[in-house]
């Protein structure tokens, strides 16, 4: 077993192969990379609360301690956007199972390929290139998903989601109080089920998709460019209908917000246009 505790910038190099990867940070930038090698560790900023880091059995865990008790959490929360930032950067095996949590900051996972779990609690969540599954949860801010394929979960409560360039298998994007944006690559057998409360949604898919469509909003307007699509408005407003063979599923709903529907041109090889 391996331990450090770092109360200023250092550079890291852990010994042997890690397979599970435990992060726990309070305020600040952590950013996670897939890459070839030993996994390596860069703090480049600490906040008064140094950073804890344990290695043991292929399980690499990096933390900030906190108070205990209510009196010392509620402190803890008053006092959070005070606190001094802490700035870490980690590259490790693109096989890892990743479980991350960043009180107040940015939060950006890329490369990774097993199974990916991170939440914030304000702040900016941003994956890239992510495969297996993945589950992102953000209380107050947005969420992004670049290129990311596999089983994805996307939840915000106060917060934008935004999902480009996906071609996932399942995807869950749920958001209280925010808009969802889809920019989907080609969603043939795939499961979207989109969901927000106060917001609105925008899909766009390639105009030579294979989805079933169903979409609902109670207040708002549903627009496609899709003309296969049926609408009607009682007792919602709603529009469904097949696109091509209608191998995938499209379900999105909406409480407060329109919801729109685009398709993406493509040519008779079946190549996007610009």
């Amino acid at each position: 077993m391996a331990g450090w505790t770092v109360e200023s910038p250092r550079r890291l190099t852990v010994d042997g192969p890690v397979t599970r990867l435990d992060v726990r940070l309070v305020s600040g930038r952590l950013n996670v990379v897939a890459a070839e090698g030993p996994t390596r560790i860069d703090v480049t900023q600490v906040g008064r609360r140094p950073v804890l880091i344990d290695n043991a059995d292929g399980r690499l865990t990096i933390r900030q301690e906190r108070g205990h008790g209510w009196s010392d959490l509620l402190r803890w929360f008053r006092m959070i956007h005070r606190y001094p930032r802490v700035d870490v950067s980690i590259a490790v095996s693109a096989d890892v199972l990743a479980d991350l949590g960043l009180v107040a900051g940015s939060l950006v996972v890329s490369g990774l390929r097993r199974q990916t779990r991170v939440h914030v609690t304000a702040g900016q969540i941003t994956l890239m290139g992510l495969r297996g599954n993945t589950t992102a949860h953000i209380t107050s801010g947005p969420v992004e998903a670049l290129g990311v394929r596999g089983d994805l979960t996307l939840e915000t409560v106060s917060g934008e989601v935004i999902l480009a360039d996906s071609a996932a298998d399942r995807v869950r994007a749920q958001t209280v109080s925010g808009a969802i944006t889809c920019d989907l690559d080609n969603p043939r057998g795939s499961e979207i089920r989109l969901t927000t409360i106060s917001g609105g949604i925008t899909v766009r898919v390639r105009a030579d998709s294979d989805l079933a469509v169903q979409l609902n909003t109670a207040s708002g307007r549903i627009t496609s460019g899709f003309p296969q699509l049926r609408s009607s408005t009682f007792p919602v407003r709603n529009s469904e209908g097949v696109i091509g063979a209608g191998n995938g599923k499209l379900w999105a709903s909406a409480t407060s917000g329109s919801i729109a529907l685009l398709a993406r041109a493509v040519d008779h090889d079946g190549e996007e246009l610009p």
